[in-house]
């Protein structure tokens, strides 16, 4: 029987994990047992206050920068000698008219969203080959599987992480799975916006999901044998298949 890939003691970066989402996934995967490092670009106050609660460690890089990206990951080199698991969770949303979009706009979006998801797995990919392999699981959206019309630019950008996940899944292969988590609707604190209420209505759940389930799905990918590799999971209520 293939063994699972267990997180006791492993060491997993995650990126953005200060507060939302991210947050959410490094305290599951300290309860997991792996040695969690807490990435963040601003947000230090609630990163280090993340990284007390699951016991972990705090690393700072502005995602925008190539050459930051480089420095995060010989830092993690450095401090802990090995990479065994990667979480790109860090993105932004931004909303606009496709008519108004500016270059600005556009960049903003895809510099962290898409290529420092790229500049990431890169990175993450040669320390763990030094290591005999590891697990990737890159965050999506529902908004990568789903057209939105005021979001083409984040669509386009998240649509991106989902082909690199498939195009990477092959290169990396055997030794380094590459999976995709793609949420639907995981608010926190905009529950009462009226695009959100208008998005759970349609969610054959009938709710909106939390960090936690996104958290899960995580997990899984990480713990899973390299026989999972290439996979996109939706954790949307079903609002993907509407």
């Amino acid at each position: 029987m293939i063994q699972e890939h267990e997180l006791t003691g492993k060491v997993v970066l995650v990126t953005g994990a200060a507060k939302r989402i991210g947050r959410s996934i490094a305290l599951r995967l300290a309860q997991e047992g792996a040695r969690v490092i807490v990435h963040y670009g601003n947000s230090e106050g609630e990163a280090r206050r993340t990284a007390e609660e699951c016991g972990g460690d705090v690393a700072r890089a502005n995602l925008e920068d190539a050459g930051q990206i480089a420095r995060l990951f010989a830092d993690v080199a450095e401090r802990f000698g090995r990479l065994d698991a990667l979480v790109n969770n860090a993105a932004r949303f931004t909303r606009f008219d496709p008519l108004e979009i500016t270059e600005a706009d556009w960049d903003f979006i895809h510099s962290v969203n898409l290529k420092a998801v790229f500049f990431c797995c890169q990175h993450a990919a040669r320390l763990m080959r030094q290591s005999g392999g590891g697990r990737i699981v890159n965050i999506s959206s529902l908004g990568g599987i789903r057209p939105w019309a005021e979001h083409a630019h984040y669509c386009a950008s998240k649509a991106g992480v989902i082909m690199l996940t498939h195009a990477l899944a092959k290169a990396f292969a055997p030794d380094i799975t590459v999976n995709s988590v793609a949420p639907g609707v995981i608010p926190f604190g905009e529950e009462g916006d009226a695009r959100i209420q208008s998005m759970i209505r349609h969610t054959p759940a009938a709710r909106a999901g939390t960090g936690e389930e996104i958290a899960d799905a995580v997990v899984y990918f990480l713990q899973a044998s390299n026989f999972i590799t290439g996979q996109i999971l939706a954790v949307d209520g079903g609002l993907s298949q509407n």
